[in-house]
């Protein structure tokens, strides 16, 4: 029998499918909650995992995710949903340990399908150090998986979207353009090769090569696109935050895929939502504002920290790259300036 490719059953793929971040305040904020002493850390923030104090100087910290296929096979899907999952343990600084799947399987695919995923997902928990436990699945018309995963830090030693200072550089771990490429991939006309192998990498070497250094604040780029989440960090540390569109760096292929317009549909919704809240200049070409506001799946940890350990840091992590600066926000609120030459 003709295997189906796992793209073909879906409509929207990986960190793209994240609802607007505009409904998602909508439902959110503003919610009745129970109070705990021990929650370090909830969603208050939009911070990327909970923070949970468990006593004598350690934390818990857990968090969920899950979404969609951006590629046909399915031991690949495994990996970039397990390593996109535990990434968010990484952004607080801490050690994933064990984690719990979640399945939405589709009665078309072959049950092969499903080890066949599971078994990509084991093969990067395993890199990572961590033990897939258990999980649960259910009858979907579009596959769907992702992880549950708790991890563990020092008290003293958590990251968080909060304490950007003024004066900080901004430096992000990967390359930007999974979601533009993707999109073209899925249209046929790229390999898509290094975006997948990028999506599959795990941002645990990432986060060990600030070992010793003071990260002030952390968080990683996803679905909210670059602009997004560098606004989450601004607005939770009350400052505002200017990126270097020259000194970012994109994927081979990125920029001809927006030039002919491979522009996934969260691009649009990240724009509506952040249309007050970030400055562009008016002279920037369209497919530049495509590639800044497009969703990334497997993003790259974006850190804040002085020049002085920033620079130290991109001499243990080859891959790393300034994308700007931290500014004081003045009299106005929080916002995210893009600096275009």
């Amino acid at each position: 029998m003709e295997e189906v490719r796992l793209t073909s059953l879906v409509r929207s793929s990986g960190c793209n499918a994240k609802l607007p971040p505009g409904d998602l305040h909508k439902a959110l904020d503003n919610l009745p909650q129970k109070r705990s002493e021990a929650l370090i850390e909830g969603f208050e923030s939009a911070d990327d995992a909970l923070v949970y104090d468990i006593g004598n100087g350690r934390v818990l910290i857990e968090t969920v995710d899950f979404f969609p296929p951006m590629v046909d096979e399915p031991e690949i899907f495994g990996e970039i949903a397990a390593a996109n999952a535990i990434s968010d343990i990484y952004a607080m600084g801490g050690e994933p340990a064990v984690a719990m799947s979640l399945m939405c399987f589709p009665s078309c695919l072959d049950i092969s399908v499903m080890r066949r995923i599971i078994e990509g997902a084991i093969r990067k928990t395993g890199e990572a150090g961590v033990v897939i436990a258990g999980g649960h699945t259910i009858s979907d018309r579009e596959p769907k998986f992702g992880l549950a995963v708790t991890g563990f830090a020092e008290k003293d030693k958590v990251w968080s979207n909060k304490g950007a200072r003024a004066g900080d550089v901004i430096v992000l771990t990967k390359k930007l353009g999974t979601g533009i490429l993707m999109t073209a991939h899925k249209a046929g006309e790229t390999d898509g090769r290094e975006a997948v192998e990028q999506m599959r990498t795990l941002n645990r070497r990432a986060k060990e090569s600030a070992d010793g250094l003071d990260v002030h604040a952390a968080t990683d780029v996803t679905g909210f696109s670059l602009l997004g989440h560098s606004y989450e960090v601004a607005a939770a540390s009350e400052v505002s935050i200017v990126i270097d569109y020259s000194s970012l760096q994109f994927i081979p292929g990125t920029e001809n895929a927006a030039r002919f317009g491979f522009v996934p549909e969260g691009r649009y919704t990240n724009e509506d939502y952040l249309e007050d809240k970030v400055s562009i200049p008016s002279s920037m070409p369209l497919y530049c504002r495509d590639m800044l506001f497009s969703p990334e799946t497997s993003g790259g940890l974006l850190l804040f920290m002085s020049e002085e350990d920033a620079f130290s840091y991109l001499d243990r992590m080859e891959s790393a790259f300034i994308a700007g600066r931290v500014v004081e926000k003045g009299s106005e609120r929080p916002r995210v300036q893009v600096s275009f030459p």
